[in-house]
């Protein structure tokens, strides 16, 4: 539906009223730099070390979902399906984001959920008159604190040209990607690739060494190729120095390859290669790598190629 600017809360000092539910590695860089840029933000985030830093640079703390009722637009960066539907439907008694938004409120949602979930959220906002946007994010925390995220979008389109201005300030480069679930899919779409992009970097290096090669001289070569990709430049460093400090860990790629594997299951498109490689970071979780980074699927081909 589109936004009816005539049930909109009112906005002080003609600014939109902004809450944030979920802050986390992603959120609060996010947050940081809606405050930077001059913006008051309440913020609902379980913890309370987080909350507590984010008051410290400005932002309002929101106890409690009904302490958004006043805002225009909420953002929500939440870990899974389930945390999204106890966020906006409710749980146990506790009533959901729902039923405290006002009519022509928006909603913008920036987790990696699945397309079915979203599609249930989308529903129930709009039977509360709750303009609703799917806008996944594509990049990394660094990008987060840089303000230089990709923004994947799509919903309702007159509530992404109001919510626009504010994305700007969290992101480089904006997508409007269609009416419904499109985003969600653009965001599998790229996960599916920078989760592949690990698994078969893993393989190469191991190929490499058992030949002579070095990770340093390796990647030299790589990042200079045809193959070569923002990717792999940026983890270049960590793969020579095995430094695999989570920047996104093998848990979150094997809960993401899951939504992957979900989607082209219920859409009918077989995706062989992806279940292969979600096999490939269950196995490394099960080795002790469950929290490390991503790529340090590296480390696990190595080892057992040893």
């Amino acid at each position: 539906m589109q936004t009816n600017r005539a049930e909109t809360p009112r906005m002080d000092s003609g600014r939109p009223a902004i809450g944030w539910i979920g802050a986390g590695k992603m959120g609060a860089p996010m947050i940081r730099n809606l405050l930077a840029a001059g913006t008051t933000v309440s913020v609902t985030e379980p913890d309370a070390q987080v909350l507590r830093d984010l008051e410290r640079a400005g932002a309002i703390g929101a106890a409690t979902l009904d302490l958004h009722s006043g805002n225009d637009i909420v953002f929500a960066t939440l870990p899974n399906d389930q945390v999204l539907r106890e966020v906006v439907l409710g749980k146990e008694g506790a009533t959901g984001l729902v039923h405290h938004l006002a009519p022509g409120a928006i909603f913008v949602e920036m987790s990696t959920v699945s397309p079915e979930c979203s599609t249930e959220i989308a529903l129930a906002l709009r039977k509360h008159g709750i303009a609703y946007l799917r806008a996944p994010l594509s990049g990394s925390t660094t990008l987060a604190e840089k303000a230089a995220l990709t923004v994947l979008a799509s919903g309702d389109e007159a509530a992404w040209e109001t919510v626009l201005p504010t994305i700007r300030l969290l992101s480089t480069r904006q997508f409007f990607l269609g009416p419904g679930e499109e985003a969600r899919y653009m965001k599998l779409v790229i996960n599916t690739l920078v989760g592949a992009s690990s698994a078969i970097l893993a393989e190469a290096v191991a190929l490499g060494e058992s030949g002579g090669l070095s990770r340093a001289s390796m990647m030299d070569v790589i990042c200079e190729s045809a193959v070569a990709s923002p990717l792999l430049r940026y983890k270049a460093e960590a793969v020579v120095k095995a430094d695999y400090t989570p920047a996104f860990t093998i848990a979150q790629m094997i809960k993401d390859f899951s939504l992957i594997s979900d989607a082209g299951r219920a859409n009918g498109v077989p995706l062989l290669t992806t279940g292969l490689i979600l096999e490939l970071y269950r196995a490394a979780a099960n080795s002790g790598l469950r929290d490390q980074d991503f790529f340090a699927l590296v480390k696990w081909q190595s080892e057992i190629s040893a």
